[in-house]
């Protein structure tokens, strides 16, 4: 499930959570954030993947330093990335709005 980072209405600032709100949706805190944190770890992977593929178009086969320390575009785009908001608030909000899809495996 790809997501737009940059369209999340998550928050780059962090915000104190009602806990009976978040285990609402599953009846169990320790489930909810079990849910929310492999969501996150979802979005973490999703993000560095897309960051270095748009910054391995910058890679050199030299070492020339002069062209590490002059890559201005190289730096916007970490820049960028720097200023998301994290991957759990991306998760949280996503599991807030009902985005995010998960089961429970029936026991037998």
């Amino acid at each position: 499930m790809a997501t737009d980072y940059k369209k999340s209405k998550a928050s780059a600032q962090t915000i104190t959570r009602d806990a009976h709100k978040i285990s609402e949706k599953t009846g169990n805190l320790y489930e909810a954030v079990v849910v929310i944190s492999r969501r996150s770890h979802q979005i973490a992977k999703e993000m560095k993947e897309e960051l270095d593929r748009k910054l391995a178009e910058f890679a050199s086969t030299t070492d020339n330093l002069e062209e590490i320390f002059e890559n201005r575009e190289q730096i916007e785009i970490s820049r960028f990335y720097e200023g998301l908001p994290k991957s759990s608030a991306i998760a949280i909000q996503d599991f807030e709005d009902d985005n995010v899809y998960f089961r429970r495996p029936e026991k037998s």
